[in-house]
């Protein structure tokens, strides 16, 4: 299939349904970097108005007061578009004190950052309303209600969302680093992952396909990993999630993860692993995909490319990894 062409947090769980199934939190760090780069309209945009639209449904967290809020943002210019982990980063222009404050919209399991329509008025949770650039509103709409909007100075960012708080994001960690944070863990590498404090970004979906493409089993344990196996987990978590990225995320079944343009992402059709239980593996072709539930998550794995017993790899003592 042929990539999009537009450039475009808390650990994701599963929730049980009442017919017995599990459906998936998303999104993740490639669906958030790409409503991020969807947003590039807005930069240089100047905000309005804030609008919080009559919503009969859960409400979510928006912090401050929405005329606390409104006295802070409306007159100041949107200077920059970043992401920490899950979460978009909206950087204001300064105000009258030269203070440059942040937006931080977290949309958890089922928020969309948009430009264009949304896919119902029903579930809108927040809007600025923008001049000067060609796109009039920002809005973010939200179905289960989960995600929140915070306004934050630049002390309180940090004090939030600093390394002592959300670790390295997963695109900008080195291997020493991840194998520094996790090491020493007894946990499994999968669970281990899914940890935003030791490294930022990766969730339950993403966690299995960086896995398969390391080869390694989902429940090895972190202490008991190698150099090598370290550096193969690096490299594919790189390679898993900017491809991803490339592709604009995965849109599930239910459909519910959209692009800032309320379209679908494409990465769902180059799984290797996620959601094909019982299904040829892709990599060997000689072993079909396996699914357990993993600390209330599904795993999806390759008996054959991510056998449980460790392969032979140069321990964190060793030098070069190469076995």
């Amino acid at each position: 299939m042929k990539p999009a062409t537009r450039a475009g947090t808390t650990v994701a769980r599963l929730v049980r349904q009442p017919h017995g199934q599990y459906i998936e939190a998303m999104p993740e760090l490639p669906e958030v970097e790409t409503m991020r780069r969807g947003l590039a309209p807005v930069l240089g945009s100047r905000v309005t108005g804030v609008v919080r639209p009559r919503c009969k449904l859960r409400p979510i967290e928006i912090a401050p007061r929405l005329a606390s809020f409104r006295r802070r943002v409306v007159g100041r210019q949107i200077a920059q578009l970043d992401r920490v982990g899950k979460r978009v980063v909206i950087e204001l222009g300064p105000n009258g004190k030269d203070q440059t404050d942040s937006i931080v919209i977290e949309p958890r399991m089922t928020g969309l950052v948009l430009l264009a329509e949304p896919p119902d008025r029903k579930h809108l949770r927040f809007g600025l309303q923008l001049q000067g650039g060609p796109a009039p509103e920002l809005w973010f709409w939200d179905r289960r209600g989960l995600g929140s909007v915070r306004l934050v100075s630049p002390v309180e960012f940090a004090r939030r969302y600093g390394l002592d708080r959300v670790g390295p994001d997963a695109l900008r960690i080195s291997a020493e680093d991840l194998a520094a944070r996790l090491a020493a863990s007894r946990r499994e590498i999968k669970v281990a992952l899914l940890d935003q404090r030791a490294v930022a970004g990766i969730g339950n979906l993403y966690a299995s396909e960086i896995l398969h493409l390391a080869g390694v089993h989902p429940r090895r344990r972190c202490d008991q990993l190698r150099l090598g196996e370290w550096r193969a987990i690096h490299t594919a978590t790189v390679e898993v999630l900017e491809l991803a990225i490339r592709y604009e995320g995965s849109t599930l079944g239910d459909g519910t993860y959209r692009n800032a343009l309320n379209e679908a992402g494409n990465y769902q059709n180059h799984h290797r692993v996620y959601d094909r239980a019982r299904q040829s593996c892709l990599r060997c072709a000689s072993s079909t995909i396996e699914r357990f539930v993993q600390a209330q998550r599904a795993t999806f794995f390759c008996p054959g490319c991510q056998p449980l017993r460790r392969r032979k790899t140069a321990s964190l003592a060793d030098g070069d990894g190469t076995g």
